[in-house]
């Protein structure tokens, strides 16, 4: 009897034994973003086994979850992609009980307009959309948008293969603000974007900060935090917010109604909302945290650098994109024009 109480005993420890080491979490996350050694540091505390799937734009991320694909537990939408999910049914709501971290936030991200008292997000990283230049072949610093129409540069300027990233840059150009609703000026936009091609290298949002490093690209549209990356070892290599402005924008952590893995979603929010994480991420990424004590912790070339942390006036100046409603078809339609232009 004691035998058999013995075999029971053990097999029922095995059997929670694979149960808890069957703990998984899949993320889909922005490239560049959350730093593998970010992921790793939370397994090996959690045991819980990490999926991680990285996309290059908000639109390729919301045509995988609008079309049904189930798997993720985590993805990291941006502010105007997080209205668009949230109206769609698509994310769900957060309990902020299972993320007492939540209160790290700054205060700047405690209460932000696309999201209330985030409800189905929690900020993550923020940062900006501008341009950046090699000093080996633009000699003189470049201040506006219109670099990337430079005749000079032909060739080897290079666009984000980003709908609303490159809408930016063709709206500003022309004087109207990004994110506008109005046909007639995303119809200019359109035609700028389309006589640009002329003086392309091409579309790029993958390795475009290694193009510019290495030369083969003078000027490039980008994230600050991709080209900080960038500078970090090539000082040639300059990050502008244009005069026309740019434009800031937030990347945070949502859950979609497919979840499986819900707990484990929250476990993670939750761990990288510790300052001391959050710091690590933000400097091995070279992005700028939403976390006020994780600034602190970082180096002096990461918190005094002006490519993640711009001057105020800068930043005063950015668009903040949100969710464009109808007009959203009149970009896509816009897009379509202008990557099938010859």
């Amino acid at each position: 009897m004691n035998n058999w109480r013995i075999l029971l005993t053990s097999a029922s420890l095995l059997a929670l034994t694979s149960a808890a080491s069957a703990a998984e979490l899949n993320i889909y996350a922005w490239s560049g973003e959350v730093p593998q050694e970010i992921v790793d540091d939370f397994s090996k505390e959690t045991g819980i086994t990490v999926t991680f799937d990285t996309y290059d734009s908000n639109e390729t991320m919301m045509a995988k979850l609008s079309a049904g694909a189930s798997g993720y537990d985590l993805i990291e939408p941006s502010q105007y992609t997080v209205q668009v999910l949230a109206k769609q049914g698509l994310l769900q709501e957060l309990d902020h009980a299972k993320i007492p971290n939540i209160g790290n936030l700054g205060a700047p991200f405690k209460e932000v307009s696309y999201d209330p008292g985030q409800k189905w997000s929690v900020p993550y990283i923020w940062g900006t959309t501008g341009f950046a230049y090699n000093e080996d072949c633009v000699k003189t610093p470049p201040t506006s948008w219109k670099a990337l129409w430079d005749p000079q540069y032909e060739g080897r300027i290079y666009m984000l293969d980003n709908m609303l990233a490159a809408y930016i840059a063709g709206l500003q150009v022309n004087g109207f603000d990004a994110g506008t609703t109005k046909p007639e000026e995303i119809e200019k936009a359109t035609q700028s974007l389309i006589e640009q091609k002329k003086v392309l290298g091409g579309y790029n949002s993958t390795n475009y900060g290694d193009l510019l490093a290495s030369g083969e690209a003078c000027v490039v549209q980008g994230w600050n935090g991709s080209i900080a990356q960038v500078t970090a070892t090539n000082p040639k290599v300059k990050y502008v917010i244009p005069d026309e402005g740019g434009s800031m924008w937030i990347d945070g952590f949502a859950i979609p109604t497919s979840a499986k893995n819900v707990e484990e979603a929250y476990k993670f929010i939750d761990y990288i909302m510790r300052p001391e994480v959050a710091a690590k991420a933000a400097n091995l990424s070279k992005s700028a945290t939403v976390v006020d004590k994780a600034k602190a912790m970082l180096p002096k070339d990461v918190a005094e650098n002006a490519a993640i942390y711009p001057p105020e006036d800068k930043l005063m100046k950015a668009d903040f994109i949100l969710d464009v409603g109808d007009a959203t078809k009149l970009y896509q339609d816009g897009w379509t024009k202008v990557k099938t232009a010859q």
